[in-house]
């Protein structure tokens, strides 16, 4: 999961990028061929940020769901062991009324 500040840097990072585009095209000194070789590598460099910000979102949201399973095996545990304890509790006191 990407929490909402990964998510706003994210989107904050996509809007100044076309903001940042739109004035390079406008401002731009260059040829048109210049102009599309430099926006080609911007277009890049910018791909390339957020396949690593994906990454990094996707490895921590593993990261969070390896801790959850491993307390939901911890708790499992636990209530297993309470159920046995309980049961066999219940079984004494069983026995005793019996005997």
């Amino acid at each position: 999961m990407v929490d909402h500040n990964e998510y706003s840097t994210m989107v904050a990072f996509l809007a100044g990028a076309f903001v940042g585009t739109g004035i390079a095209l406008v401002l731009a000194p260059q040829t048109g061929s210049e102009t599309r070789n430099m926006m080609r590598g911007f277009a890049t460099r910018a791909k390339n940020e957020m396949v690593e910000r994906g990454k990094a979102a996707i490895e921590t949201a593993i990261e969070r769901g390896k801790k959850y399973v491993e307390v939901g095996r911890e708790r499992t545990n636990e209530y297993f062991e309470t159920g046995k304890e309980t049961l066999r509790g219940a079984e004494r006191k069983t026995a005793r009324h019996r005997g």
